[in-house]
């Protein structure tokens, strides 16, 4: 499949899935990433969850990594630019939502791209190279993009990948791992 229908058939996948199984499934996918060598890191870049898009609780991860005492660091969009800023998550942080419905941080100290270890990567869907289908907008390909090459790279799924995506661009960043509630990958 194309991105276009990929994108249309994970969107109805995810809203098929009922509130009680996509928090199991959540809650599985940090346990899967609890399994992964991604721990010995320092900056982690973490997605909130966008509630009428049926994404993955990442309440769970945020846990584990305030466990692990790892610095969060939580996406915001500017909008004149049209990419990411990165604001370090503290207990002054606060979080609102913008006019999309997504929540993120209002103040707080930026991070650059060039110190982020971990970027926990949203994504409708992926295959088995590691390429990846989001909303197409582009900021996390932007994003990444300005990462250093050593970044991991992960994502996060209630699915298992497809065999291949088609229209792969050369700008597209592929992951380096992807949690499912029932296993992980490493591409």
């Amino acid at each position: 499949m194309n991105k276009k229908e990929l994108r249309t058939h994970y969107k109805q996948l995810r809203k098929g899935l009922s509130e009680e199984e996509r928090e199991e499934k959540s809650l599985q996918i940090a346990n899967q990433l609890l399994k992964m060598p991604i721990w010995d890191r320092e900056n982690y870049h973490i997605f909130l969850p966008i509630a009428k898009l049926f994404e993955i609780n990442t309440e769970y991860i945020l846990h584990i990594l305030h466990g692990k005492d790892k610095n969060i660091v939580l996406p915001k969009i500017d909008e004149e630019s049209g990419r990411l800023k990165h604001i370090l998550l503290t207990e002054q942080t606060i979080l609102r939502q913008n006019h999309l419905g997504i929540t993120e941080p209002s103040n707080g100290f930026e991070v650059q791209s060039a110190q982020i270890d971990v970027v926990f990567v949203p994504l409708l869907a992926y295959d088995q190279k590691g390429n990846r289908v989001g909303y197409g907008g582009g900021f996390y390909d932007r994003f990444l993009a300005d990462c250093p090459v050593t970044t991991l790279k992960v994502g996060l799924s209630f699915f298992l990948p497809e065999l291949k995506i088609e229209g792969v661009f050369s700008t597209d960043i592929p992951l380096d791992y992807c949690a499912t509630p029932t296993e992980f990958f490493r591409f």
